[in-house]
């Protein structure tokens, strides 16, 4: 029976209340709306994947086959719309340069490759009915347009769409970009997120560096 069900679209879901799968890790306050989506984030939004209860007890790949299992890995203050896919690599044993790519029960040890890990990294924002294919790493503060299908890692605080996804543009300069991957703001303590949160919700990099250089930086308490 399904868990975890959206009663309206403004509804989110904390990851970190609602994941299971040892497969998944979870950063803080990252949050799924799958409102529309009608579906659970670990059945539904998260696809092929194994480390769940059900798949754990039908099939064990690490202890049946000592497989190296792909993990999906995301970061804090992540924002995944209703309706995102999230394709892991649990079915790969598909080889388009075998003569067939049916994956045979004799095979199955053989045949498994791994994808490597997906990785969706803090700040990023995944748009409604996105697919990221297995083995991707969307970068820090990236934004992943509506309807797009990621096929490659895409670099932090850039905007791409389509499908496959190419850029569309950087969201700062790269000045600007350098600035925010110093501060790291998405792992300060809660605290001062909080105070800082009207620069955060604002276009003024430089003011929240030069909160970061007096909160933080030369702060050694906070280090």
């Amino acid at each position: 029976m399904k868990q975890h069900q959206f009663n309206h679209w403004s509804e989110i879901k904390y990851l970190k209340d609602i994941v299971t799968n040892p497969m998944i890790e979870v950063g803080e306050y990252s949050y799924y709306s799958g409102y529309y989506d009608n579906h659970d984030f670990e059945d539904g939004c998260v696809r092929y994947l194994w480390g769940d209860e059900t798949s754990s007890k039908l099939f064990n790949p690490i202890e049946d086959y000592g497989w190296h299992m792909d993990k999906l890995i995301i970061g804090n203050y992540v924002c995944i719309a209703s309706g995102v896919i999230i394709l892991m690599g649990g079915n790969h044993n598909h080889h388009p340069e075998w003569i067939t790519v049916y994956p045979f029960v004799e095979q199955l040890e053989t045949s498994y490759e791994p994808k490597g890990d997906t990785i969706i990294e803090s700040d990023a924002w995944i748009g409604m009915n996105a697919m990221i294919m297995p083995g991707v790493t969307i970068g820090e503060g990236a934004i992943v347009a509506a309807g797009s299908v990621v096929v490659k890692d895409v670099p932090p605080y850039t905007i791409v769409g389509g499908n496959p996804a190419k850029e569309l543009k950087k969201r700062f300069t790269d000045n600007e970009i350098a600035k925010l991957q110093e501060m790291r703001w998405f792992d300060w303590e809660r605290e001062i997120i909080e105070r800082a949160s009207p620069i955060l919700s604002s276009h003024s990099i430089n003011q929240l560096y030069d909160f970061y250089q007096s909160e933080i930086k030369y702060n050694d308490d906070l280090l």
